[in-house]
């Protein structure tokens, strides 16, 4: 009779998007895709800065931005609601700006000049 192999037990590790976040090049990726794909789901982006954020140091971050660590956490989190404020000093601190761009098939809103 065959003996049965012990059985090994299998470890995970929590994946974190900041592990990822490399170069440059990542960061500004990462965070097209999550825009592209993310709609009006303002959670979505700033998680998506929180990974960009972790990744660069938050330490150094909050100090660039004056908002304490536990704030940046809190507000770049899965539940967090930045504000508008919070999120242009992180966008400013990590080197990034909000740049308006056309979306695809989008009819544009046209309005009168006036005389």
């Amino acid at each position: 009779m065959a003996r049965k192999k012990p059985k090994t037990k299998e470890t995970f590790s929590r994946y974190d998007t900041a592990d990822y976040l490399k170069t440059e090049e990542d960061v500004a990726a990462y965070l097209e895709a999550v825009m592209d794909e993310a709609g009006d789901d303002a959670a979505l982006v700033a998680q998506a800065l929180g990974a960009v954020a972790r990744s660069r140091g938050m330490v150094q971050l909050a100090k660039d931005t004056g908002l304490t660590r536990e704030g940046l956490y809190k507000a770049l989190s899965a539940d967090g609601n930045p504000s508008f404020g919070t999120v242009l000093k992180v966008m400013k601190a990590l080197g990034l700006r909000l740049e308006p761009r056309r979306i695809a098939n989008t009819p544009g809103r046209r309005t009168k000049r006036r005389a």
